[in-house]
């Protein structure tokens, strides 16, 4: 699949993701168009060289929270030939309500970083340097609609890991959904600690509570969008508590300390072993004409 001039990409939604991806896309020299339905957020864009428009074409992202995602292509005029991905933390129900009404034109996507702040007051260009973006590879995907949605994500700084929608849920629902009720339940215990607890929190308090800084609307969306496998995943957790506690320091000391090496690998264009790079841990770094660039954990 021969590359060709890298195409417009558009964005619905300007605050923190939208806007960050936005500006980290303007500095890699992309053309960029956006809208926004709060006017503040569109004056922001154009300050930072993004075209404030209705009128979307190429790659079109879907930078809105989770219940909006439905309908953020109302009152917008996309190109009906161009290809429309999304940011939303869970992808089992965007690919039910966008994916079933674009078709093979959608490709699901999620990157991995955010800070629990929000807005397009909170808008960093660096905010997707070196972070994974989990991009979705269904049966009905067409991989050149998925090569230009990963061209996105690598001009912005990120590492693209080709997934299924199945597979993202499950696995963030462990290393991101969980952690957000845990920091949640983290916090109120304190607080029915006392004020004394919370005069002597430190280091590990704020660490572990940070993410539940978070919209409120926010995090729930996420964790009862994604229902299923977060359930599942706080079971593993209790189970995990319920081990004599030397065991359990131990074990997750090790998981957290590990720290394994980088083997670069060359995939070709084919679905089944872009899937097998991300199932491995790996992710995709460069986009080449007949193959992507990137690496598996290896020694």
């Amino acid at each position: 699949m021969p590359t060709t001039a890298a195409p417009p990409v558009g964005i619905v939604g300007l605050g923190q993701l939208g806007g960050s991806l936005a500006a980290a896309l303007v500095a890699a020299g992309r053309e960029v168009r956006g809208w926004d339905v709060d006017p503040a957020a569109r004056e922001a864009a154009a300050a930072r060289g993004v075209a404030v428009t209705r009128g979307l074409a190429g790659v079109v992202v879907l930078a809105v929270p989770l219940p909006a995602m439905a309908t953020a292509l109302d009152g917008v005029d996309v190109d009906p030939a161009a290809t429309v991905t999304d940011l939303g933390s869970v992808k089992g129900p965007v690919l039910a309500s966008v994916g079933a009404a674009l078709g093979s034109r959608f490709v699901g996507g999620h990157p991995m970083c955010g800070t629990e702040r929000s807005g397009h007051e909170a808008t960093d260009p660096g905010l997707f340097r070196g972070a994974r973006w989990a991009l979705c590879l269904e049966p009905g995907t067409e991989l050149p609609r998925w090569l230009r949605a990963a061209e996105v994500a690598l001009a912005a700084g990120a590492e693209v890991v080709p997934v299924t929608a199945a597979e993202h849920d499950d696995a963030v629902a462990a290393v991101s959904h969980v952690p957000h009720l845990l920091a949640a339940a983290l916090a109120a215990a304190a607080g029915e600690a006392g004020p004394l607890a919370l005069a002597l929190a430190a280091g590990s308090f704020r660490d572990g509570t940070r993410v539940i800084g978070s919209d409120p609307a926010f995090v729930t969306a996420m964790v009862e969008g994604n229902a299923g496998p977060t359930a599942a995943a706080l079971d593993r957790v209790r189970a995990q508590l319920a081990r004599p506690w030397p065991e359990l320091v131990a074990a997750g000391h090790a998981v957290r300390t590990a720290v394994p090496g980088r083997r670069t690998v060359r995939v070709p264009l084919d679905r089944a072993a872009l899937l097998a790079l991300g199932r491995a841990g790996g992710a995709v770094t460069r986009r080449l004409a007949a193959f992507v660039e990137g690496w598996v954990p290896g020694p």
